[in-house]
């Protein structure tokens, strides 16, 4: 078996030291008529299907970015351990596609220099291991995280016409150590077997638009208005949630709404918090070590006062965002106390946003209480009642009756046969397809979806038609002034047949050249 030109013998000896784990020369190969036989064939078929599942592995892992915060606090409750878990999740998950990406290449360079492929036993049980915990981490996705199923789903309307144009390119370059091997094997029926197959898969990928649809594949001047943005408690990336200065902080990015939570204290003083339990965004474990694990409701309005709710922020770093503020924004996080809703609504009176809030928690005995104690700061604050949001569904009709202004947005899908029409719907945005953000928007029903945070999701919410977002990064968000991509019809018609003929040429000339 003669080296191809340009395939030195060294070359070949390393490439097979790497993937064998054997230092075998060339020549001494040459000699011992170690071939590829039918068994390596199959491992490296298991090698290139391990490399395409931590592939998709990895494109999950980015998807779930926009939704990782809301993993971090689940395992902060169940652990009381805050731990940026994405970052662990991105390195395990370059750990393991990069190997097999290495073992892949070296693979198709030894089929190129004509070298056998014998994999090492060592590496056949790593790519059984990294499958096993790929399987078990998509298992675990489906069981604990199903939404984020839905999630994928809207993604490939934003990747879709890039992720066409990346594999169609990685399998025409596969066609180059495939039409080495077509060449050199003498095994007919493996010829037959995987001839045909790669040929239906190129098929089906140069086929594939035509069962892709996308907002953001519109005309320019079809392009819906910039969705507004709802700062998630605050401008939770730029200071501590739930403040005073987040809420100036979100002021500050142009949002319109500020999206909060609230519950009573004790002693009847509505405040802003969103868990439960104050361990979380406050020192409560150094200044009531015996009352930590108590529900935030048991605590009367001066110990909530002593708190602090803002250390915690530069403490933990919830997001990477933290590192870069500046020293006074430091020290104003240091500042912070739990604010009540009073002081929330005097800063949106005054700078002319809206408020838009859940009332927790839903199941307490006290939660009448909690509503008439809520109400009545809101009727006293001098607020135009049009800018508060209403979202507890709890005694709606009473809140109605004593307060008609305030406006009510329900957390569901209108229903047939609706007795009052629905004009504000709140969200996840997993639940609302494309074609419903439109049919809303025709009705003249104001959609909010949250919580968004990536500029991918933003832009393809933004060409659906969605009247506003949730988020945690309105310093990101309002800086954009147009969806990532928007591309006409005519345009990505013609950016498939070029694709697709380039691709088409590209795979004809690696079998002419290589016969």
């Amino acid at each position: 078996m003669a080296d191809p030109p340009g395939c030195c013998r060294s070359c070949a000896t390393c490439l097979l030291c790497l993937y064998s784990c054997q230092w075998i020369t060339a020549k001494k190969e040459k000699r011992r008529g170690l071939r590829t036989t039918k068994c390596d064939c199959s491992w490296f078929l298991f090698l290139f299907s391990v490399f395409l599942f931590t592939l998709v592995w990895l494109y999950f892992v980015i998807i779930v970015l926009n939704d990782f915060h809301n993993f971090n606090e689940f395992m902060f409750k169940k652990k009381k351990l805050w731990l940026d878990w994405s970052l662990v999740l991105l390195i395990a998950t370059a750990v393991l596609i990069t190997y097999s990406a290495v073992l892949l290449v070296l693979a198709l360079c030894l089929q190129l220099c004509g070298q056998p492929l014998k994999l090492h036993w060592l590496h056949k049980a790593l790519l059984i291991l990294t499958a096993l915990v790929v399987a078990a981490a998509f298992t675990g996705l489906g069981i604990k995280w199903a939404e984020e199923w839905r999630s994928a789903r809207i993604s490939l309307q934003a990747t879709g016409p890039f992720l066409h144009i990346g594999i169609v390119g990685g399998m025409t370059l596969l066609a180059w150590p495939l039409a080495s091997f077509t060449y050199r094997t003498r095994n007919t029926g493996l010829k037959v077997f995987l001839l045909p197959v790669y040929c239906a898969v190129m098929i089906a990928l140069y086929l594939a638009p035509l069962g892709f649809t996308s907002p953001c594949i519109m005309e320019e001047n079809q392009l819906p208005p910039k969705p507004a943005l709802v700062g998630h408690r605050g401008a939770p990336m730029l200071a501590p949630e739930n403040t005073l200065m987040s809420l100036h902080k979100a002021v500050d990015c142009d949002v319109q709404v500020f999206e909060t939570d609230v519950m009573v204290s004790a002693d009847g003083v509505p405040f802003l918090m969103h868990d439960e339990e104050l361990t979380r965004t406050t020192n409560v474990q150094a200044v009531f070590p015996g009352r930590a694990a108590l529900n935030s409701t048991a605590f009367n309005w001066t110990d909530l006062q002593q708190l602090d709710a803002g250390s915690w922020f530069l403490e933990r770093r919830p997001f990477p965002t933290v590192r870069s503020l500046s020293a006074d924004d430091r020290y104003q996080a240091t500042k912070q106390r739990i604010p009540s809703l009073e002081q929330a609504l005097e800063v949106a009176k005054q700078s002319n946003i809206s408020i838009m809030f859940d009332l927790r928690p839903e199941n307490h005995s006290d939660y009448q209480r909690f509503v008439n104690a809520t109400l009545e700061v809101i009727l006293q604050s001098g607020i135009p009642l049009p800018q508060v949001l209403w979202l507890p569904d709890g005694f709606r009709e009473q809140v109605k009756q004593q307060a008609p202004d305030i406006q009510q947005v329900y957390g569901r899908k209108r229903l047939q046969n609706e007795k009052e029409p629905l004009l504000h719907v709140n969200l996840p945005y997993q639940d609302m397809t494309s074609e419903e953000i439109r049919q809303y928007r025709q009705d003249n029903i104001s959609v909010n979806l949250y919580v968004v945070n990536q500029p991918w999701l933003f832009s393809v919410l933004w060409c659906s038609g969605v009247s506003s977002v949730t988020t945690n990064a309105c310093q990101v968000l309002k800086e954009m002034k147009h969806p990532i991509w928007l591309l006409p019809s005519s345009t990505y018609l013609m950016i498939w047949i070029v694709v697709d003929c380039a691709s088409f040429l590209a795979i004809l000339w690696a079998f002419l050249l290589l016969k």
